[in-house]
């Protein structure tokens, strides 16, 4: 590892790298100055990652293992941080996600919904949470099939524990910026025609390292990235 003063300077360059792309496209494509946030994907990524992005003004961060992040957030405990769970949600993994995170991306089940909003503490509020949409109907890929969505979201409705602010997808890498605005668009498409008054869905989380740009320009509001901040991800169980 890098003398820590080398791995903080790398890190707050590459933040400041990736909050100029948002800043750019955010500019290029019409929308308003800091409507996209940023979660720095730290998921792999040790604590001594995410307390040098925290250092260069990085406050969200978003993790996929359960034990890993619950480690991680024993040790920089005295940090500010928020914590969103952007993994699969897995039913005996509810209760630590319920009690630990701020948010979860990727609700793809009702028993899940259910079991995030029974085991929510009360003191915390309800769990916002975001309905993972697979676009492409790929099989491999979690996610509800955009003519589901709506069923889940009325599901939702009556669950006290969660709050459903908005939709999240993560489509098939492409190269050209046409056909990476396509699923993005899409999604957008199916939140502007499920939205309501009493159910706005304002959150868009969708677009990455390689695609942010495509995911700003069709309307995202918060951007998944990890490499871009961190560098490579370590294999499991290196770190």
């Amino acid at each position: 590892m890098p003398p820590q003063t080398d791995l903080s300077r790398t890190i707050a360059d590459n933040l400041a790298r990736v909050r100029e792309r948002i800043a750019d496209a955010e500019a290029r494509y019409g929308r308003p100055p800091g409507s996209v946030a940023l979660l720095a994907v730290s998921k792999r990524h040790g604590a001594e990652r995410i307390q040098a992005a925290h250092a260069a003004g990085q406050t969200l961060f978003g993790e996929s293992y359960v034990q890993e992040a619950l480690d991680k957030q024993a040790a920089l405990s005295a940090l500010p941080l928020g914590w969103h769970f952007i993994g699969r949600v897995q039913t005996n993994k509810t209760r630590d996600i319920a009690a630990h995170f701020d948010w979860v991306h990727g609700l793809c089940e009702l028993k899940h919904a259910r079991r995030l909003g029974a085991q929510r503490p009360a003191t915390a509020g309800p769990l916002p949470v975001c309905v993972q949409v697979n676009l492409s109907g790929e099989a491999s890929k979690a996610g509800l099939l955009p003519e589901q969505v709506s069923e889940l979201l009325d599901q939702c409705r009556d669950i006290a524990g969660i709050s459903v602010a908005g939709l999240m997808t993560l489509p098939a890498p492409a190269d050209d910026l046409a056909e990476q605005r396509r699923p993005f668009a899409a999604l957008r498409a199916l939140r502007d025609r499920l939205a309501t008054p009493a159910l706005p869905l304002t959150t868009l989380s969708m677009g990455m390292t390689a695609d942010l740009e495509a995911a700003v320009a069709e309307g995202a509001t918060m951007v998944r990235v990890g490499t871009a901040v961190f560098g490579p991800r370590p294999p499991a169980g290196e770190r």
